[in-house]
């Protein structure tokens, strides 16, 4: 089969599309052709040399895909050959086929078309499980979205808005903030241009959020305990800004408040099949209902990784950047 490989870290030039052994489903797992798969940060910082797959994970990155089951491995139950699903993955996206723990399957939901769920996985798992399993997300609280129009942004505008909550979000465009507020979001702040602190607290009466979903990091991290209303919950996804920040211990126990910090590629199976049985209890319904969708920005040749991580790491795109094998 072909895949991207990365033969040393770099810049994008350094993807390239080869020609490597067939991954070989183990028992457990199942064989799926790729359709598609979406490009994440994680993708990016796997390239650069600072993001290692897991032991015992495909070395191609690609955190999710979807395609068709071509095989299934020993002790595999529940799933046929043939079937369309999509995938949670700890690598190996971006390439023909894949090898996947039956435990982290979704069946393609309802209305979504085969490619587009693809860009799905990633986000309904990492939104799911940090906002409403960790910070446990209740109707009429308040959510900030750092990143509001990211692949996780568009996904937990969405999400928080169908159990009924009021939902806050930071851009850094009118453009990716008009679309924010397409999808519902009801306080838009241009962190180009404003301070999201004062906007939040000026929008909530005082309070602040209730819960915060940060890509950030260490950069944010004081004005997000400011942010953080009493009884807080901030979910830290993200470093984009940082490792090491400063916290005011003081401020946080004033607020009786909460951080949580977590990532997905490396949890253990059980964990992450948890997740996904989860996301597809709670979300897939949603979807089927259209009141929760994919957002894909384009679609490109999975060939031309290359060009999608440029889009990516220039922030030119809203939702998902999808790479196609066909």
């Amino acid at each position: 089969m072909y895949a991207i490989t990365i033969p040393e870290p770099g810049g994008p030039e350094t993807l390239v599309w080869d020609e490597v052994p067939d991954p070989v489903p183990g028992t457990g797992e199942v064989l799926v052709e790729v359709v598609a798969s979406a490009v994440n940060r994680a993708d990016i910082m796997q390239r650069q040399g600072y993001y290692d797959p897991p032991p015992g994970a495909s070395p191609y990155p690609g955190l999710e895909c979807s395609g068709r089951i071509s095989a299934l491995g020993p002790g595999v139950s529940g799933w046929s050959v043939g079937d369309e699903v999509c995938a949670l993955l700890a690598g190996g996206g971006y390439a023909e086929k894949v090898a996947v723990p039956a435990g982290q399957l979704l069946p393609v939901p309802e209305g979504v078309d085969l490619k587009q769920a693809a860009a799905l996985p990633e986000v309904v798992c990492t939104v799911w499980s940090n906002v409403f399993m960790i910070a446990h997300l209740r109707p009429g609280e308040t959510l900030l979205v750092h990143g509001g129009s990211s692949g996780i942004g568009t996904m937990a505008i969405q999400l928080g808005k169908a159990i009924g909550t009021k939902v806050a979000v930071t851009a850094g465009t009118k453009e990716k903030l008009d679309f924010c507020a397409e999808l519902g979001a009801d306080i838009l702040v241009n962190y180009r241009e404003q301070d999201f602190v004062a906007e939040l607290k000026q929008a909530t009466d005082g309070a602040g959020a209730d819960v915060i979903l940060d890509n950030m990091g260490a950069k944010y991290l004081e004005r997000n305990v400011q942010a953080l209303a009493a009884n807080g919950r901030l979910a830290i996804i993200g470093m984009q800004g940082g490792v090491k920040g400063e916290l005011n211990i003081g401020a946080l126990l004033s607020k009786r408040a909460a951080i949580s910090a977590t990532s997905l590629r490396a949890r253990p199976l059980s964990e992450k099949a948890a997740i996904v049985a989860a996301a597809r209890e709670h979300v897939w319904p949603l979807i089927a209902q259209g009141r929760v969708r994919p957002v894909v920005d384009r679609e490109l040749p999975m060939a031309d990784a290359a060009q999608a991580h440029r889009v990516v790491e220039a922030s030119e795109h809203i939702g998902k950047v999808l790479l196609v094998t066909g």
